[in-house]
């Protein structure tokens, strides 16, 4: 069989409750992980990165061939072209809790809504960046390339982001609560030695509440499970929707906290109290304003600190 003309890879943009495929479209890159072992060389082997993943996208995928960007079995949300070699991007170092810095630069174009192929063609349990062969996808690849518009395949790439240095002046009241995270994170992420991941209750209380007291908030002003929702901090006493100050919803580590802010957002509404949300699994913290449509305007990785997470302490900080 002559190999089609056109070399066609699929790579995912993460699953429904970690997805960060908005993160590729932004700022024009696909990304892939494991990326904390360093960056990719011929000379290092594929056990050094969970597999042969990294090395085919690092070695394999050319400038000039396409990426569909995955989100299901059977979908795409975008259609790209590969515009650079190889990049290690240290600032792709924390993307939704993923360490994601092998990095290409590609020009996306994002489809107007999700096209879905007629059957599972990247297969039951897709790898998370492989070629396609399957002739109905390369085929609406090269398609898709050659029909207008196609300015978009020679626009200017956005900026990389810059990489957020670590935050090293940690206040006095939370070091103790940084150091436990970092100490106990791979711990509790290695099922072998530790067995299932904890329950969101163990997370709230071996993290979430220690954080919150932490930061000054008396025991009295943060309720657990209150009207079902797992941690409500008060401003002040008696403990109703109108003294309610933060709204915290806890998932399971490694689940996906971004994933648990469409049920946040439900038990804001439930309240009557326009409020801010965090979500949580106990280490990743990402805080929405209620006011603002529930923009996302803060965040930080208790195990990975970077400089803008002391903008998240300022802002949970009982005054």
């Amino acid at each position: 069989m002559t190999a089609p003309a056109l070399a066609v890879w699929q790579i995912s943009g993460g699953p429904a409750s970690r997805a960060y495929a908005e993160v590729f479209l932004r700022h024009g890159v696909a990304l892939i992980g494991p990326g904390d072992a360093g960056p990719w060389a011929a000379e290092r082997g594929d056990g050094d990165f969970e597999g042969g993943f990294v090395r085919r996208f690092a070695s394999e995928v050319a400038t000039g061939d396409a990426f569909l960007l995955r989100t299901g079995i059977a979908t795409i949300a975008a259609v790209g072209l590969v515009a650079s070699d190889y990049l290690y991007v240290n600032g792709f170092d924390d993307v939704n809790g993923w360490d994601l810095q092998h990095t290409r630069r590609v020009r996306w174009y994002r489809l107007p809504e999700e096209h879905p192929f007629g059957s599972a063609v990247f297969g039951a349990n897709p790898p998370r960046c492989s070629r396609v062969w399957v002739e109905e996808v390369v085929d609406f690849a090269e398609r898709f390339l050659n029909s207008p518009p196609t300015h978009w395949q020679m626009a200017a790439l956005p900026e990389l982001p810059a990489e957020s240095p670590p935050l090293d002046d940690v206040p006095d009241a939370l070091q103790g609560v940084v150091a436990q995270a970092a100490d106990l994170v791979p711990l509790l992420q290695d099922r072998k030695a530790f067995g299932e991941h904890p329950s969101e209750d163990e997370l709230i209380a071996h993290f979430v509440v220690p954080f919150l007291r932490a930061l000054g908030w008396p025991p009295e002003r943060i309720a657990v499970k209150w009207r079902c929702i797992d941690v409500v901090v008060f401003r002040d006493l008696p403990r109703t929707p109108e003294n309610c100050h933060l709204v915290i919803e806890a998932k399971r580590l490694g689940a996906g906290v971004e994933g648990a802010l469409e049920q946040a957002k439900g038990y804001v509404e439930a309240i009557g109290v326009s409020r801010d949300v965090i979500v949580t699994d106990g280490i990743r913290y990402r805080m929405y304003a209620g006011e603002r449509g529930f923009e996302p305007v803060a965040y930080a990785n208790l195990a990975r600190l970077k400089h803008p997470a002391a903008d998240l302490f300022a802002r949970m900080q009982r005054r």
